[in-house]
């Protein structure tokens, strides 16, 4: 967008439009607006949500006034947030009715690539699932690339932790990095709100500063659920939740490369009277691949707290 004239000069036709594919809260919309500041040019943005209404032709004449805005501005990019709510694959077409739906795709489908171009506008579109999208959608000329946006490893993690973290005042025993080790899967939508759950501990405390203890039980909550606080648990009943709790880390300890513990808890939260987190290894989550001794691993873990229980009990 910021040289057209480098490509066209060479018979290069620029792609008209981009899908950005990632589970939610990767930062789909977040890296829209940022090619868009990037490049120069102007942002139009809606949801795809709002297209559908319930009076037939309500779609259709909405897309058809998104990109006219977007062709007066352009060049300039047009982004269609959760694309899946109106570009799902069309039916057969059996019942003989007139699907508001199927207007509203057939002329986003139109202005990408009908009689009437878009010249100069580039559509980015977003989506968590794009296994769900219309075959004519994703043919080549409209969306056929494909960006996928996945949830950030450990030193994105540290970075997003950072950017969120400004503004806020931190104590001196916070460390992003072990912050980071401890959060695997999570989006950055999901570390945004950890950071706000933790400034909203701190302040619950009077406290002036957030320290790595609010962090850690605002990670509990967001993976657990809120303490149970009211709930009145006998002597006996802890030490029989800490034998258990003990018997998953121990069990886990003495397997070799099994994932390391993380922590130890026996405050209730949610439906458990405890909980054992692992941290478990980043190049296993981003492969996604397990092996047969990992998941026997993760059996016998699961049953380390129960032996300990009737060991010791």
């Amino acid at each position: 967008m910021k040289n057209p004239d480098k490509y066209t000069a060479l018979g290069a036709k620029i792609p008209k439009g981009c899908l950005l594919v990632g589970p939610p809260g990767t930062g789909k919309t977040l890296l829209a607006r940022s090619v868009a500041g990037e490049a120069g040019v102007p942002f139009f943005s809606c949801a795809a949500s709002e297209f559908v209404e319930l009076f037939v032709g309500v779609g259709a004449s909405r897309v058809r006034d998104l990109f006219e805005k977007a062709k007066s501005k352009a060049p300039c990019i047009a982004f269609i947030d959760e694309i899946d709510a109106v570009g799902r694959q069309r039916g057969a077409g059996l019942g003989g009715g007139n699907d508001e739906r199927e207007q509203t795709i057939n002329q986003l489908l139109t202005e990408m690539d009908g009689f009437s171009g878009n010249s100069g506008v580039i559509v980015l579109a977003a989506t968590n699932r794009p296994d769900v999208l219309d075959a004519a959608l994703l043919r080549p000329g409209r969306f056929d690339r494909q960006v996928t946006v996945d949830r950030p490893d450990v030193a994105g993690r540290v970075k997003i932790l950072q950017v969120h973290s400004r503004g806020k005042a931190l104590a001196k025993d916070v460390d992003f990095e072990k912050i980071a080790r401890r959060t695997p899967g999570f989006t950055g939508a999901d570390l945004q709100n950890l950071m706000n759950e933790a400034a909203i501990l701190a302040a619950r405390r009077d406290l002036k500063e957030i320290s790595k203890d609010e962090i850690s039980d605002a990670l509990e909550r967001i993976i657990a659920g809120l303490e149970k606080k009211n709930a009145v648990v006998s002597d006996e009943k802890k030490k029989l939740v800490a034998y258990h709790e003990a018997g998953h880390a121990l069990v886990g300890a003495l397997i070799p490369e099994y994932d390391p513990v993380a922590k130890i808890s026996i405050v209730p939260r949610g439906q458990a009277g405890g909980l054992t987190f692992f941290a478990p290894s980043e190049e296993r989550l981003e492969s996604g691949l397990y092996s047969r001794s990992y998941l026997e691993n993760q059996m016998a873990v699961a049953l380390g707290g129960r032996l300990v229980s009737q060991v010791l009990s």
